[in-house]
């Protein structure tokens, strides 16, 4: 078995007991470990793996053809469709008609459990149980379009700001607030600046590829695209506005097939950039010392990371669990997506005055230090498209906007700021004193609450929280950057 090895931007790979030996040999002057790969944090992120795999593949089949409809019954392209019986489900995408079929073996029509189609964009998700499903004629779905909720009337035609940016009070800011002279990085999968609300993002860091002049704008999974939306949406007449349409935002393209090490080398692209905020929709598996060291380093640069939680339903996640960071959870509220759409199967029970409720996806501990809007969250997708997601990963975007306007317009800010590890703490101090209780009996779940744009900027006085502390996360403590970091 052999590792990948990292000393700063130096990749080697050596066995274990080489990484054992050098670990010893360097007497605590180098972080020898594993360079694990990173997830995104997207609920309904594409599980292309479950094409073809449910079993058995022998004895009896039960096989159903899907016909997607959109708008003026016209056939939907790309929607990935999946059928789940007893075992694993069946998974495939429709043709250019609209058309897909799908084979379970060893299930009847009375042993389905659950149909759900994942449009690519411009649609509703449609989700049911128990579906009365057909293996004799054509099952014919249709979609509903975006712009049929009453919220997004006239949409995408007419812009509008999504229900999360209303909950956080974005809509009653002056219109001069804007986000003017922050740099906003985002760390994710590249930001398709062909589409017209991404069109100002112009700079930008390829990591797999360790270019700047291209790369980054070319987004095949549309993850980071949609969160770039949430941030920093044109500001016109069509589509979705962002928090700070007028940051300067550079795109860091770390997915698919991000690593540790390519994270620590997007947070030195930040670090030398000058970026003041740091958007991480994206989690791994275990805490990293190295990447440990690295958000310090950045947090002294005065780089502040504003980190999603992660979405297994189970602890936070690293690094959102670095005590270094802003954790953020996400909540959905009731009343703002259909009832037959699988963003219901996200409700909680518990559900507040204001129809909040955490997303029954979203990982939850002490270390959480807010909470944001995570479910049905409309944003811009590749081509020229827009797409209603879930996850944590949609939640922190709207604290990295909310930020970036805070950094631009709170007197705090104003003149000459010291870029310090003590300019981010204030940051993530005005942001968690914003905030409006989000009240779901479990404060693990939401931290300090709902962060409110108008306390935030300073236009409203800051809630009096009863919460005494800031993150209880501390997962490798304050160290001091080494003068050598080496990762395997």
């Amino acid at each position: 078995e052999f590792r990948r090895v990292l000393f700063r931007s130096l990749v080697a790979r050596m066995s274990d007991e080489k990484a054992s030996a050098l670990s010893l040999q360097s007497q605590g002057q180098l972080i020898v470990e594993r360079d694990l790969p990173l997830q995104l944090l997207e609920v309904n992120y594409p599980q292309t793996s479950l094409v073809n795999c449910n079993l058995p593949v022998s004895g009896s089949a039960f096989t159903a053809e899907f016909l997607v409809l959109g708008a003026n019954n016209m056939p939907v392209k790309d929607a990935e469709v999946y059928l789940f019986g007893s075992l694993l489900p069946a998974m495939d995408v429709t043709d250019a008609s609209g058309r897909v079929k799908l084979t379970l073996y060893g299930e009847t029509a009375q042993s389905l459990r659950k149909l759900y189609i994942k449009p690519r964009a411009d649609y509703w998700s449609f989700c049911v149980e128990q579906p009365d499903i057909s293996n004799a004629e054509m099952n014919v779905i249709g979609l509903q379009a975006l712009s049929t909720w009453p919220t997004l009337a006239n949409f995408p035609t007419q812009q509008q700001l999504t229900w999360g940016q209303k909950a956080m009070r974005l809509d009653q800011i002056p219109s001069h607030y804007r986000g003017q002279g922050i740099r906003i990085a985002i760390v994710d999968s590249g930001a398709a600046n062909s589409h017209q609300d991404l069109s100002k993002i112009t700079r930008g860091y390829d990591v797999l590829n360790k270019t700047q002049s291209s790369g980054w704008n070319i987004d095949t999974i549309s993850h980071g695209s949609h969160c770039a939306g949430i941030i920093s949406g044109l500001d016109s007449s069509w589509g979705i506005r962002g928090f700070a349409p007028e940051a300067e935002v550079h795109s860091c393209k770390l997915f698919p097939g991000g690593q540790i090490s390519q994270l620590i080398d997007a947070l030195e692209y930040c670090i030398e950039k000058q970026v003041d905020v740091v958007n991480l929709s994206l989690g791994g598996v275990e805490p990293s010392e190295a990447l440990e060291q690295q958000i310090l380093r950045a947090k002294q640069a005065g780089v502040a990371c504003i980190v999603a939680a992660g979405n297994s339903g189970g602890p936070v996640q690293y690094p959102a669990s670095s005590s270094q960071v802003l954790a953020v959870a996400a909540i959905g509220k009731l009343n703002e997506f259909p009832s037959d759409s699988y963003h219901v199967q996200t409700i909680t029970p518990q559900i507040d005055s204001n129809g909040f409720f955490s997303a029954r996806f979203s990982c939850f501990g002490p270390e959480v230090d807010v909470c944001a809007p995570g479910v049905a969250i409309t944003s811009s997708v590749p081509d020229n498209n827009f797409a209603a997601w879930d996850g944590t990963s949609m939640a922190a975007p709207h604290v990295t906007g909310l930020a970036a306007l805070v950094l631009a317009h709170h007197p705090d800010f104003q003149g000459t700021s010291p870029r310090t590890a003590e300019r981010v703490e204030r940051l993530f101090h005005i942001i968690k004193m914003s905030c409006r209780p989000v009240m779901v009996g479990d404060p693990r779940r939401t931290g300090f609450g709902l962060p409110d744009v108008l306390r935030a900027v300073g236009l409203a006085p800051a809630h009096p929280s009863p919460m005494a502390s800031t993150s209880l996360g501390s997962v490798l403590g304050n160290q001091a950057l080494s003068p050598q970091v080496l990762q395997v």
